[in-house]
């Protein structure tokens, strides 16, 4: 019979509360540590930009067992998904687990099982043993930092530099000359917000054109429609392919090529790529891996009427009152905002398990992006990158605690789970190289096939609608996973 354990679940934003949840709900004793003051990670109000908003839209962007509130948009604001994320945590138990303020420093392997780790809280040291540790912290945990010459000089001259995540008030930019650095949308969110919020002018700086999604194509169909359907991801040839499938995707080529080039006309038209001479390079079909950047609404009608001005290059160094290019323009500039991203990081974990954890080009060794049959106790849940976080870190914070109490329905051994890491990665590398940012761990664009292994290794005996049709052409369902997890067979545990 499988024991009670202890687990600690570092960090309290999305695939945290989900990790609490599952542990607790299957009756563990769950502590979270969390190091920031308030949980919400990524949507925590002191590191959100103004006019955030989901990728996802609500009914993809929530947990199975709870629907966002009716009256949320399609594509709810941060502040929303935060009081989303805040009453989930409240309504299921899981305030009460959570330790804030609380910054894991180091882990330690416990002997006879499980982990010590080592916190700390304010000036105060602790070191905690547990059966099982969840890896919550996410892939937006450290911010990139970059160093330019002058710095200093721009900021002593009254100037501001900032990572995208430190705008959190419109004031930083009322009345002020900004330069934004990046393409990504937070980068296009906070040049739009910045014109928004009355800055004197507006200045993007971007190294290569991407393709963007418009949230309506042809300012009419949700983009959910047509892109987070079982159909669009089979144009994908994703790992483990059976024969026939193998089979369908030699056949369809032409037809998927054909469908990805009326894509890139369409969206050249409603964008008016041309004109603004940001027609990317590459096809748009090798940049949907684990981001798909979402046009962020009014950016390219603001390039066009010259609100928001671009220039293709990126900085090279400040002096007092400018942002010096590599092209060797000279902007006027009080504000500098680095949309630069974050990096892919867990630095708390010692050195013998990130060697086995990590391959050399920075790929992670995980089963199902969760475990590694090489360092047990310790598994990991939102790393799987996807269009639908909140959904795809719940089902494999369910599938996670199935796999630590052995009660997976196809529980691997080692040499099956290493494996399928080995194929996984060989996949990742040849057929799908993934962007490297995310360590190789995203299941986007593949929600379904990722999905599916994991209900069909939870022992499910409901996986997919009874409607053909609603399966092939509709968007991941939060309502069907829900009633695919019920029909998992229950187990029970003993009490210590």
């Amino acid at each position: 019979m499988t024991h009670h354990k202890t687990v600690c679940v570092i960090g309290a934003g999305v695939s945290g509360l989900a990790a609490a949840h599952a542990f607790k709900d299957q009756g563990h004793t769950v502590t979270v540590l969390e190091r920031s003051h308030e949980l919400g990670g990524v949507w925590a109000p002191h590191r959100s930009y103004p006019g955030i908003r989901t990728q996802s839209p609500k009914d993809l962007y929530r947990y199975t067992d709870a629907a966002m509130p009716a009256s949320y948009p399609e594509w709810p604001s941060g502040a929303q998904v935060h009081g989303y994320l805040n009453d989930y945590a409240r309504q299921k138990g899981l305030v009460p687990l959570i330790h804030f303020n609380t910054a894991v420093t180091g882990l330690s392997r416990r002997e006879g099982g499980g982990w010590w780790v080592e916190s700390r809280q304010q000036e105060t040291a602790s070191r905690t043993g547990y059966d099982f540790v969840v890896v919550a912290s996410g892939v937006f945990s450290d911010r990139n930092a970059l160093a330019h010459p002058g710095m200093d000089a721009f900021r002593e001259a009254g100037g501001q530099i900032l990572h995208s995540s430190e705008y959190t008030d419109p004031a930083q930019v009322k009345g002020r000359k900004v330069v934004v650095l990046g393409f990504s949308k937070s980068a296009t969110d906070v040049a739009v917000n910045a014109v928004q919020q009355g800055a004197a002018s507006v200045t993007i700086v971007y190294l290569e054109p991407v393709w963007r999604v418009p949230y309506h194509f042809g300012g009419l169909i949700n983009f959910k429609r047509i892109l987070y359907c079982r159909a669009s991801e089979a144009m994908f040839p994703g790992w483990d392919m059976s024969w026939g499938e193998k089979l369908r995707h030699a056949l369809t080529k032409p037809l998927v090529w054909a469908n990805w080039r009326a894509l890139e006309s369409l969206l050249t038209m409603q964008f008016g790529l041309k004109k603004l001479g940001m027609r990317p390079s590459q096809p748009i079909e090798s940049g949907i891996s684990c981001g798909l950047s979402l046009a962020t609404e009014g950016f390219y009608p603001m390039l066009k009427d010259g609100r928001i001005k671009a220039i293709q290059g990126t900085i090279s160094g400040y002096e007092p009152g400018k942002v010096l290019l590599s092209t060797g323009d000279r902007l006027d500039a009080d504000v500098a905002i680095l949309a630069v991203g974050w990096k892919m990081g867990v630095p708390f974990l010692p050195e013998d398990v990130r060697q086995t954890l990590m391959e050399p080009d920075g790929q992670y060794r995980l089963y199902r992006l969760a475990v590694n049959p090489d360092v047990p106790d310790l598994g990991f849940v939102g790393f799987n990158s996807s269009f639908a976080t909140v959904l795809t870190s719940d089902v494999s914070a369910r599938w996670l605690v199935r796999y630590a109490d052995g009660q997976l329905a196809n529980q691997p051994d080692k040499a099956a789970m290493q494996g399928w890491i080995d194929r996984h990665l060989a996949w990742r590398r040849t057929v799908r190289p993934a962007a490297k940012v995310y360590g190789g761990l995203c299941s986007a664009p593949y929600h379904f096939r990722y999905l599916d292994d994991l209900i069909a290794d939870m022992g499910a005996t409901r996986r997919k609608r009874g409607n053909p049709l609603a399966e092939t052409f509709l968007p991941p369902d939060a309502d069907a996973y829900r009633s695919y997890l019920a029909s998992v067979p229950p187990y029970q545990l003993a009490r210590p």
